[in-house]
């Protein structure tokens, strides 16, 4: 049986269970069960030799067994127990105590990770309704030992699966894995110009994911560098170098993800060592690999999921400053996806050492969202004036089982090449795809691998300006597909314009009610007092707002078109009617009897300054490359000639006038103009339509079309 065939089959046990476990406990019985079988089938040749050298070593009254009965198994584990799949259905009425016993006989390092999948109380639930052994038989009947189903396809088995879970727990977008055709698209992108580095003799590489899911990232890292791509047998790409020592590292937050990566690791490395560096727990908040930097980092993080688990432990770190993994900023609560960046970023190699290079997919959020000034913003500011974006490449859509959204690789290192220091490349591979024979989920597309191989040329080309042909519409054209910028193009100062505040006064009796409204004006008759106190304070209070009111009533009904002229009118009312006006209804008094006029003689503060007007506030955005002041006077003078820059409004970090700010509108750089069809083309497919209309109400009601 192929992949697929496998994958159906064991899915079949859901015609089994589906009585007792919901559609979204399936993979409750059907993973754990896929993961012992595939245990059971890679020990089973070792198995006798095992049991038999634990029986001699207990003889000699040794304590630590582990190292010798690894030995002899392969691999960095083993199961002492008698039974296997095999002698387990040999002895139905003991079935359930049997299979425990088979799986507490495993090493102590296997059984930490059969522990994640929580199988005891599925097995209590499969033996209480009667299915236990029905179960069992089935995945006895699918043989998965390695030299049926190699390593590589039994990753993509387990992956499947995986994907089949999802789909049925009905998961939000950001909850799915990694489709092959655009892990090896990432892959190649990261590996992108370190072939001859990696094809030294001895050559050593670290690779790291720090949400890795299943492992498939790395695994296929690791295929890469020491195997090829391979499909169906067939080699398409060779290996970089055969002999390269591939380090793997990673962390997963699901139990049951991280169980089947550590579990298919073991498998595929008999001394364990790169199953022994995937680690448990949320990378956010538990980073399990501190203090360590790798060659290559990649990852897709879950995309618009938010951060609250970790909200303290990352507020914490933020706060260390540099000290910490998120010194630039914090993203919004609600979605973690350049938390994850920045992670990755402090676990980069010092360009001193080698550098590193990274690899990270996420949706469109991290380019742009977030003004200047906030975490977002000054993430993006952190890596492009650290130059340390090499390039973004813009994905089909429709690429993902559970979302359909648009998505970008981020190829991020500190060790760009001399002809692409300070520069940014952004690669347009929308139209790099072919439809699927068979959509899976939302994913109805895919990248092939002379698509993928021509992305690399581009990517290596670095020329801006690189075209390919497209079609559209049954039309090929020529497309823009690579442009170049400065890092500093993507950056902007956001000024903030004031212009000034201009009112007029009028104690008309609907301004006069207004005053009714205001906050300054109602607060005179409220007191914090309690008790006589209190209730003395309220009467003088009201007191004061009828002498108010009888004050602003006296005062002449003449408009008034400066704010200096109505106040002296006020204070000259004031004085005659023997009332002082305490400040909090003096600007009660101001803001009930004014209104916006723009040909109103300007408000000015008490140094003879023009006041702005909160109303008419605006801001702009200033290129970086641009001088703040010839901006303005280009920009913004022509338009409005009294306007002015609020210069106390500074940026925190070079105290320079305006917030900086970096955003990457990737669409604005490939924009196309489609210019509207001709009224004439619209105008006549509107009467054929018309015409079609008629007719077929003819049909209908039997008159003349």
């Amino acid at each position: 049986m192929n992949h697929s065939e496998i994958v159906s089959f064991l899915w079949g046990v859901a015609d089994l269970i589906r009585d007792t476990f919901k559609r979204g406990k399936y993979q409750d019985v059907i993973l754990p069960l896929t993961v012992l079988r595939r245990l059971d089938c890679v020990l089973a040749e070792r198995k006798d030799k095992v049991l038999a050298k634990q029986a001699e070593l207990r003889t000699k009254r040794l304590e630590n067994l582990d190292p010798q009965l690894r030995k002899v198994a392969g691999y960095a584990f083993y199961n002492t127990s008698r039974y296997d799949f095999e002698k387990l259905l040999s002895d139905a009425p003991h079935l359930a105590a049997n299979l425990r016993n088979y799986i507490a006989g495993f090493s102590p390092n296997m059984r930490e990770v059969l522990e994640k999948f929580d199988f005891d109380n599925t097995l209590s639930k499969l033996d209480e309704a009667g299915l236990l052994f029905q179960v069992l038989e089935r995945f006895k009947g699918v043989d998965l030992h390695p030299d049926k189903i190699d390593n590589p396809t039994m990753g993509t088995i387990f992956e499947e699966l995986l994907r089949k879970f999802n789909e049925a727990l009905n998961e939000n977008p950001g909850e799915h894995f990694t489709p092959r055709d655009v892990v090896h698209l990432m892959v190649d992108l990261m590996l992108a110009g370190d072939e001859r580095d990696i094809r030294v003799k001895k050559a050593i590489r670290t690779v790291y994911d720090p949400c890795c899911g299943s492992g498939g990232m790395l695994m296929i890292t690791k295929e890469h560098i020491t195997v090829g791509v391979r499909k169906n047998g067939d080699l398409l790409l060779p290996a970089i170098n055969p002999d390269a020592e591939i380090h793997l590292f990673g962390q997963e937050v699901n139990p049951e993800t991280w169980a089947v990566s550590k579990s298919d690791l073991f498998m595929k490395d008999p001394t364990g060592r790169d199953a022994d560096h995937i680690a448990y727990g949320s990378t956010l908040s538990n980073d399990r690999h501190a203090g360590q930097t790798f060659d290559y980092l990649i990852a897709n993080p879950p995309y618009g999921k938010d951060w609250k688990r970790d909200e303290d432990a990352v507020q914490a770190e933020h706060e260390r400053g540099a000290a910490g993994r998120f010194a630039p900023g914090l993203p919004r609560i609600s979605d973690g996806q350049l938390l994850f960046l920045l992670h990755m970023l402090a676990h980069a190699k010092d360009p001193k050492e080698g550098g590193s290079r990274i690899a990270i997919i996420m949706n469109g959020s991290p380019l742009f969202t977030g003004d200047a000034g906030s975490g977002e913003s000054e993430i993006r500011r952190f890596i492009l004036e650290n130059d340390l974006l090499e390039a973004l490449i813009a994905l089909p859509e429709q690429l993902f089982y559970n979302t359909g959204i648009a998505t970008y690789v981020w190829v991020v290192t500190n060790r760009k090449s001399p002809a692409r220091k300070g520069k940014v490349q952004l690669i347009d591979a929308t139209s790099f795809w072919v439809p699927m024979r068979k959509s899976l989920g939302d994913k109805r597309r895919e990248i092939p691998l002379e698509r993928s191989q021509d992305i690399l040329r581009i990517l290596a080309g670095f020329k801006d300006g690189e075209t390919r042909k497209v079609a559209k519409d049954g039309k090929e054209d020529d497309v823009v597909v690579s442009r170049i910028f400065p890092t500093t193009h993507f950056g902007f100062r956001k000024i903030t314009v004031e212009r000034p505040l201009r009112l007029n006064f009028q104690a008309t009796p609907e301004r006069i009610a207004r005053l009714e409204e205001e906050k300054g004006f109602q607060a005179l008759a409220q007191s914090k007092k309690k008790g006589a106190a209190g209730a003395k304070e309220q009467e003088e209070g009201r007191s004061l707002q009828e002498a108010i009111r009888k004050l602003v009533r006296a005062l002449p009904g003449t408009l008034v078109e400066d704010r200096d002229e109505f106040e002296r009118l006020l204070d000259a009312g004031g004085k005659t009617a023997g009332v002082k006006l305490p400040a909090p209804a003096r600007k009660a008094i101001l803001s009930a009897l004014s209104e916006r006029d723009e040909t109103a003689v300007v408000c000015r503060d008490k140094d003879g300054n023009p006041e702005p007007d909160p109303e008419l506030r605006d801001t702009e955005s200033v290129p970086l490359a641009e001088s703040v002041e010839a901006f303005f006077e280009r920009e913004v003078k022509p338009h409005v000639p009294d306007a002015w820059i609020d210069t106390s409004r500074r940026d925190p970090r070079d105290n320079q006038v305006g917030l900086v700010g970096y955003e990457i509108n990737f669409n604005r750089y490939f924009y196309r103009f489609t210019p509207p069809r001709p009224l004439e083309e619209i105008e006549s497919e509107i009467r054929g339509i018309e015409q079609d209309i008629l007719r077929m109400l003819a049909e209908v009601t039997g008159g003349p079309a």
